[in-house]
């Protein structure tokens, strides 16, 4: 969940040293007297008697539904009861997992969300992970939980907060609550109690994503999608306890809840995740909400003056045919002339609105660019060609659930975005914890194209660089590979530009042969042009490598078109994880050099291109290219071009997540 906030308080609070001598600052004292604390949904330990009988029915369970399972139908399937993780990580690190023939379980369809596991690969029998490589895949510097499953933070007097999706209970999805923790500058975080649980009749089977807004007087609401005792999706609000806490630790459910269900026409599990709410002319507020209608992606839009009492307007604020149903729909505005980010309630000649949704369907996120109407409550596209669904993606690689919220204190808006695992079920409940936050990126409109943004890492990331490389004018010639030593290449921060010959790039003859970098043979094909770029988490033997790259196309009229790309085929030897290739095309303006930038966390690396025209975002889980063995190389696999590159290389410190 992300959340959209704003104010223009600030905190004075000593700054100390944390055990591993990363500054931190420290939280307020808690009151423990002061009003109602959130019910804990961890539960309490079972009896040992209990837990190995449970152990064992959920073992037998868990055995009979991998061994004897070939359901097609994923969406009937009950993923049933999470087998013990000690079970489990016996069963893998024997080999003794049976050979699967299932397919994948999936959790949350039933309860009206998009699919959130996977787990089972057909055909494949689970890789014998051991625990040393399982520890090796969490990251350093990106928000994750310390245990268990996860799925946008808002800034209140002093604090970024992250209010995430969480099953406090497995680390798989189910028992969903707000998990929540604060932070100073986005990177660093200290993890807080369980900011609000289902425990009430509109919300008992889940509290699902939400959105806050700050109304004028500076009060701070919540609206969030819950799930009914009969699973219909509601909207509900909830409030601080206590304004004054700057770590917003308690929280109010409305007694009116819920202020919203599914209107006339709309099915009761097509109706969630509220947007953050902005003013119309009249002085109202107005918020937007996902749906459909058959296959219709729709966005209901809905005004209100006191959050209680809403209005549906007539119509919808966009729909796209046959893109199904939207999730977490987002809309905000960008300028077209100044860096700084704006307000949601921002509008004029120099304003375009970003409307972007995240596709039941595919699981991938989606905007367009266009012109907003505040008095009809309409929005119409720039272009319909790249509209809402069927056109371009914040990132294309594996980033979906984004929101963004506009941050007062620093006068940029923010997009932060769940990535989940595309391992085995059976690993992540071996490994403990489950799915991680992007590192935060600010958003802007690309002043240079007009017709896309520009998504790029907060700057406070940088703050964890030490250790610089760099590498001047490297020559990679065509079919080479070139080691960079940079000693353990687990953690990096990696700035690159690639040149090529201009007067190369006008002898090769053109073709008319398509590129796509999803359908190609990945970095192993060869063309003229291309691929040339990164290996990174790659080890010593290149058996494991996984290449991020720039290909360039040329067509008979003598027109470029460069793809960037990032090959997951051979980045591990692992029969159990998912190796798709991912890319797009990004534009490449006369006179720029090709340029990348990549973060490399463990099992998780975000590149960019062209300052942020386009991203990629992968998970990566090697078996021998970890730790010490992790290493990167500049590549080259184009057959009639060399490249010259310049490199900057920081090794990365660990940001510090600290424990409630």
């Amino acid at each position: 969940s992300v959340y959209h906030a704003k104010s223009k308080l600030k905190m004075s609070i000593p700054n100390s040293e944390t055990n591993n001598g990363v500054p931190y600052t420290q939280l307020p004292e808690s009151d423990n007297n002061s009003g109602n604390t959130p019910a804990s949904s961890c539960r309490r330990p079972k009896k040992s008697a209990f837990m190995i009988l449970t152990g064992l029915v959920a073992f037998l369970l868990f055995f009979v539904a991998v061994k004897y399972g070939n359901n097609d139908d994923s969406d009937d399937v009950n993923p049933g009861p999470v087998p013990p993780e000690e079970t489990v990580c016996n069963m893998l690190g024997s080999n003794l997992m049976p050979l699967t023939t299932m397919r994948t379980l999936a959790r949350g369809v039933a309860e009206g969300v998009s699919a959130k596991s996977r787990g089972h690969f057909l055909g494949a029998r689970p890789f014998p992970w051991t625990q040393k490589m399982l520890a090796w895949q969490r990251t350093s510097f990106h928000f994750q939980p310390k245990k268990n499953w996860m799925n946008g933070p808002l800034y209140y007097k002093g604090w970024y907060h992250l209010f995430y999706q969480y099953n406090p209970e497995a680390a798989v999805w189910g028992n969903i609550v707000w998990g929540h923790a604060v932070s100073k500058d986005l990177i660093h975080w200290q993890h807080l109690p369980v900011a609000m649980v289902a425990d009430q009749w509109y919300d008992i089977n889940g509290v699902w994503t939400g959105s806050a807004t700050f109304l004028p007087n500076g009060d701070l609401i919540m609206l969030y999608t819950g799930s009914t005792n009969e699973l219909v999706q509601v909207q509900n609000l909830a409030y601080p306890a206590d304004p004054s806490d700057p770590l917003l630790r308690k929280w109010i459910k409305y007694e009116g809840n819920p202020v919203l269900s599914p209107p006339p026409g709309i099915g009761v599990k097509d109706f969630r995740d509220p947007t953050t709410a902005w003013t119309t002319p009249e002085g109202k507020w107005r918020i937007t909400i996902g749906s459909k209608i058959n296959k219709t992606g729709i966005s209901l839009v809905y005004d209100t003056i006191d959050f209680k009492k809403f209005e549906l307007l007539k119509g919808v604020l966009h729909g796209v045919p046959g893109t199904g149903m939207w999730e977490c729909v987002d809309f905000y505005p960008v300028s077209k002339i100044v860096e700084n980010g704006l307000d949601t309630s921002e509008n004029g000649p120099a304003v375009k609105h970003v409307l972007k949704s995240s596709l039941d369907d595919d699981r991938n996120d989606y905007y367009a660019l266009g012109t907003y109407d505040a008095g009809a409550g309409k929005w119409v596209p720039d272009n319909p060609i790249n509209d809402v669904g069927i056109g371009l993606r914040y990132d294309y690689g594996n980033f979906y659930a984004s929101k963004t919220f506009y941050d007062q204190e620093k006068k940029r808006r923010v997009l932060w975005a769940w990535i989940k695992e595309t391992d085995s079920e059976a690993a992540d409940i071996c490994r403990g914890w489950a799915s991680l936050q992007s590192i935060p990126r600010t958003i802007k409109y690309d002043k240079k194209t007009g017709s896309n943004i520009i998504t790029w890492p907060v700057a406070e990331v940088e703050n964890l660089r030490s250790n610089n490389n760099e590498f001047n004018k490297v020559v990679v010639k065509p079919g080479s590979i070139v080691p960079l030593e940079v000693g353990s290449a687990t953690q990096l921060d990696i700035m690159a530009e690639f040149e090529v010959d201009q007067n190369m790039l006008k002898k090769v003859d053109g073709s008319n042969a398509t590129y796509d970098c999803i359908k190609s043979g990945g970095s192993a094909e060869r063309g003229a042009l291309g691929p040339f770029g990164l290996l990174v988490l790659t080890d010593n033997s290149l058996s494991e490598q996984t290449p991020i790259y720039f290909y360039i196309a040329k067509d008979l009229t003598g027109n470029f078109n460069t793809f960037f790309c990032n090959d997951l085929t051979r980045s591990s030897e692992a029969t159990d994880v998912r190796k798709l290739i991912y890319g797009s095309t990004v534009p490449v303006l006369q006179g720029e050099k090709l340029s990348l930038r990549a973060l490399v966390d463990h099992s998780i690396v975000e590149s960019f291109a062209q300052n942020g025209r386009t991203a990629i975002t992968s998970r990566v889980y090697p078996t021998k290219a970890i730790y010490e063995n992790a290493k990167i190389y500049l590549f080259n696999n184009a057959t009639d071009i060399s490249v010259t590159a310049t490199i900057k290389i920081w090794q990365m410190n660990s940001a510090n997540i600290k424990s409630n």
